[in-house]
């Protein structure tokens, strides 16, 4: 009964735990793309003086090293901001209703070049390549997961995709945190600071590739469930 009940949310070809991570992945970087562009705005209606900008001005920058770089095509500050929190928003919307669909990682990608072309951030392009590969394996057949060591690893991993998940959602949210306002628990150095926020962004795309990974071995399990 409870397979019947995901059916009528998703497609039978769709890869439901694979199509979690990668959405949550896209809404986490369309904040992103939304929070570059806030701060692109308040600096108003003045020329961005090449391609390559910080999205946080001077006049808004909370900690020594919160500039957030990005770069954007549009010369102007306002109008960059505006168009990047507008691509965000559509990342997140399409993210959240349309990803399911055929064309859905086709246009998810679209919309991160867009976004990063429009102020959305430099940082994030490692993170959008990842998540759009993966988004590619949204509606492919995946094969069933064989006997041994390896399957039998995978299988034990495949029941922790939304522990990976959650874990690296927190610390990616962490970074951009860290990068906006420098906020840091008993740390005060700057430098300190900005390598813990290395730290949660390298250990968050860590264990994203993991809950890909283990996303990947829980769908191999239901396509096997499936086809029994």
């Amino acid at each position: 009964m409870k397979r019947a009940g995901i059916s009528k949310t998703f497609p039978k070809s769709v890869n439901r735990a694979i199509l979690i991570v990668v959405s949550t992945m896209a809404i986490i970087f369309g904040v992103g793309g939304i929070g570059h562009g806030f701060f692109e705005a308040l600096q108003g209606f003045t020329s961005t003086n090449g391609l390559l900008i910080n999205a946080i001005g001077e006049a808004n920058k909370m900690w020594e090293y919160g500039n957030e770089p990005a770069i954007t095509v549009i010369p102007n500050f306002l109008i960059t901001g505006i168009a990047s929190m507008a691509v965000g928003l559509a990342v997140i919307v399409w993210s959240v209703g349309f990803l399911h669909r055929r064309n859905g990682p086709t246009v998810l990608l679209l919309l991160f070049i867009l976004l990063f072309l429009v102020g959305g951030g430099i940082g994030q392009v490692v993170f959008f390549s990842i998540i759009w590969v993966f988004s590619t394996f949204i509606h492919k057949q995946l094969k069933p997961l064989k006997s041994g060591k390896v399957g039998s690893l995978r299988k034990k991993a495949a029941h922790y995709w939304l522990v990976f998940l959650v874990a690296s959602s927190f610390g990616i949210l962490f970074a951009l945190e860290i990068a906006i306002f420098g906020l840091v628990p008993f740390v005060r150095s700057p430098d300190a600071i900005s390598l813990v926020m290395l730290f949660s962004l390298g250990t968050g795309f860590v264990l994203m590739i993991l809950a890909f990974l283990s996303g990947m071995a829980s769908d191999s399990e239901s396509t096997m469930g499936r086809a029994v």
